[in-house]
């Protein structure tokens, strides 16, 4: 396993981190595709055993049971000290006028229920999941700063907004002092690239982890679509909102993958992820895993370096995309 920076921070995480919406409760929510915690431990402990540090949830995913079931495995399989928790805030977790958003009460009151549920006293990398419209940014700001002062938060980082929305928050950080995000988790993978134009600039600029989401395009980089399904791909309606609208013309560099990933021999996932782990600042990939074999994978994909040559000619038949995942 190799392990980088997380941006301009000391903190060292695993170039591949586990992401683990897909861990929790089909009856609690959207995603029917997702495993129950007997299915998700082992996935959890291979990924500890092959190296991996670095693990992203959210309140939101099965409202809260992937907080509860990551939180149980990392305890019995890891010390806390050698991992690295990420979670997220914003989506709804309650019928009530202040059960989502990131207003001062909220966070404080979220934060309390992912330690919670997460069985531990912190959490090192504490996510804004979207841009709340209807709150100040300076509050939000305040509040997150007062978590790390308090020992609750080491790190803070942001998800899935515009460049300018992104600039703004670090300007107004700067402006008074408070803790600065150190990552952005964005959208972004070989078929969906809009990130190119402005947000990787800036976090270039401002020395800013990338953790991309999605960076398989949920499998649609790792399989022909003709011939191959799977539950999720027939029942994620949030993968199809994002991708099925383009499929005709993302089909092109599908194919490109497919063609190359043949020349290597290797799994195309491979050529997937080593394209996106050679864009500068991204640091560690979110890979989603509902098999012990897609750990396997994703590791493998650190071996591969492509040539300059070879990333042209995935790059080259992309068009421009309609912005999804954040509006």
């Amino acid at each position: 396993m190799d392990y980088v920076r997380l941006g301009s921070t000391g903190m060292k995480v695993s170039r591949i981190c586990l992401g683990c919406m897909g861990f929790g409760d089909a009856t609690r929510w959207v995603h029917k595709w997702v495993l129950d915690e007997e299915n998700s431990r082992p996935i959890i402990q291979y990924a500890l055993e092959l190296g991996i540090n670095f693990f992203d949830t959210a309140n939101i995913y099965s409202i809260g049971r992937s907080e509860e079931i990551l939180g149980r495995a990392l305890k019995d399989f890891a010390k806390r000290d050698d991992v690295i928790i990420a979670t997220k805030l914003h989506g709804k977790m309650r019928e009530d006028p202040n059960g989502s958003g990131l207003s001062r009460k909220a966070i404080l009151s979220e934060i309390d229920h992912s330690l919670r549920r997460l069985g531990t006293d912190y959490v090192d990398l504490y996510q804004i999941h979207r841009w709340d419209y209807e709150t100040p940014i300076e509050e939000t700001l305040e509040a997150l700063n007062d978590l790390v002062r308090a020992g609750k938060v080491r790190y803070i980082g942001a998800s899935a907004m515009w460049a300018w929305q992104f600039q703004k928050a670090l300007y107004t950080s700067d402006q008074h002092g408070w803790t600065r995000f150190v990552s952005m988790q964005d959208h972004l993978n070989l078929i969906y690239r809009e990130e190119e134009r402005e947000m990787l600039p800036l976090c270039r600029e401002e020395k800013i982890g990338v953790i991309p989401y999605s960076p398989l395009a949920s499998g649609r980089l790792t399989r022909d679509s003709a011939t191959e399904s799977t539950l999720r791909s027939e029942t994620d309606q949030i993968a199809k909102s994002k991708y099925d609208k383009t499929a005709q013309t993302d089909q092109h560099i599908i194919d490109r993958v497919a063609e190359l990933a043949d020349q290597h021999g290797v799994p195309r996932a491979h050529i997937a992820l080593a394209w996106l782990l050679h864009k500068q600042p991204v640091a560690a990939p979110i890979v989603g895993a509902t098999k012990l074999s897609h750990l396997d994978t994703a590791i493998g994909a650190l071996a591969l370096k492509l040539t300059a040559d070879e990333v042209a000619y995935l790059e080259e038949p992309y068009i421009p995309h309609t912005i999804v995942g954040h509006q």
